[in-house]
């Protein structure tokens, strides 16, 4: 505990107060020796990042309930169960791999915060494999991963926004039950006015 308690840079008196709050799971314990692993530093790295984040320590606990029970983060934020997206399942050392020097404290949180991150045992879930082949693919070409967090969460705003749109459109005109099978109509609009979009700026047409 107290070499845990070094390496996060947090008191072993804090240590215990997060573990009476359940905020980093249980150690592994061989008769009276409990041991700990990069699993609950990484957790104490993270739940410091979003306290500097501006994160309550209530908020935080219950981000740690989800990701230990298995919940989905979406569900906790808000967002419901993906349909399509399929979630992907990585050590720490894969997802290091991914992002080659770029998974820090601060951007493991951010992405906690976007849902795209949870963990289940000593594995992490991603929410989406789309999203971390295509997040994995703009950190290689050089684009901080911090930046495309940043880019996720600003597409999110937009995306909501669609979202609402198209479902405003199809209940003022049909049923809710219609909305999963016309849901490719939206998504066939946006892409078709996101390609035209990326032209007029390839173009620099205003």
């Amino acid at each position: 505990m107290e070499e845990l308690a070094r390496l996060a840079g947090i008191t072993v008196r804090t240590l215990r107060f997060y573990r009476e709050r359940r905020l980093i799971p249980p150690p592994r314990r061989e008769g009276r020796i409990a041991w700990y692993n990069d699993h609950h530093l990484s957790r104490l790295r993270t739940i410091s990042a979003l306290l500097e984040r501006g994160h309550t320590l209530s908020g935080i606990a219950e981000l740690a309930e989800a990701f230990d029970h298995g919940r989905d983060v979406g569900d906790l934020l808000g967002l419901g169960a993906p349909t399509e997206e399929i979630p992907v399942r990585l050590t720490p050392e894969e997802l290091a791999d991914h992002f080659a020097g770029e998974v820090t404290a601060e951007n493991l949180a951010a992405a906690m915060e976007l849902g795209y991150l949870g963990t289940d045992g000593d594995e992490i879930v991603h929410i989406s494999r789309r999203l971390l082949d295509v997040s994995a693919a703009l950190v290689r070409e050089g684009i901080p991963l911090a930046e495309v967090l940043d880019a996720g969460h600003r597409v999110r705003r937009h995306a909501e926004a669609l979202a609402a749109l198209f479902t405003d459109l199809i209940t003022r005109h049909a049923s809710e039950e219609d909305l999963q099978r016309l849901r490719p109509l939206a998504k066939s609009v946006v892409d078709a006015e996101l390609s035209m979009a990326l032209d007029r700026r390839l173009r620099k047409e205003p």
